[in-house]
């Protein structure tokens, strides 16, 4: 039986990191945080988990993803704007932090509209540096299949995102 207190103790600030890079929002990134280590206890009663902070990391950007697929749910429906990410105005210019902004928020409903496997590799590997290999053993997957999986995600990704690019960067 693991010692979930020297777990979450250890593993804590990189579930954090995970969860609020993708999220943007305190009370979202709580609750997701917690999520995540429910989730990790009821998975790891059935196995034994040999990388924690893989295992971790992948619970953690599920829970997110599930999280922003809600928001922007829910946003569609109220018809309520949704908060935008607000880069750190003291190091940036303004209207640099406002472009940031923005293209930060885009990005997240673009990954909240990428098939479920392929978002999970996208921040795996893009936002959570994990490499290929890191991946496929945390998504019971194999390398190829991920490096498959992630040009996908980016191929859907520059369709979404080509408002912010008229000149072709992406």
């Amino acid at each position: 039986m693991p010692n979930w207190t020297s777990i979450v103790e250890k593993h804590g600030p990189i579930v954090w990191k995970t969860v609020y890079r993708l999220l943007n929002h305190q009370a979202d990134a709580e609750d997701c945080f917690q999520r995540t280590f429910v989730s990790a206890l009821d998975a790891a009663e059935n196995r034994t988990v040999k990388n924690w902070p893989g295992f971790l990391k992948k619970i953690a950007t599920a829970r997110a993803l599930d999280r922003l697929r809600q928001r922007y749910r829910k946003q569609l429906t109220t018809s309520l704007p949704i908060e935008p990410a607000i880069a750190d105005p003291i190091h940036q210019p303004p209207d640099v932090a406002v472009e940031y902004g923005e293209f930060s928020e885009s990005l997240r409903q673009a990954i909240t509209k990428l098939d479920d496997r392929q978002a999970d590799v996208f921040c795996l590997a893009c936002l959570e540096e994990q490499t290929y290999a890191e991946i496929a053993e945390s998504l019971g997957i194999s390398v190829n299949h991920v490096g498959v999986l992630l040009n996908r995600a980016k191929q859907q990704l520059q369709k979404h995102l080509r408002a912010f690019a008229p000149d072709g960067r992406f």
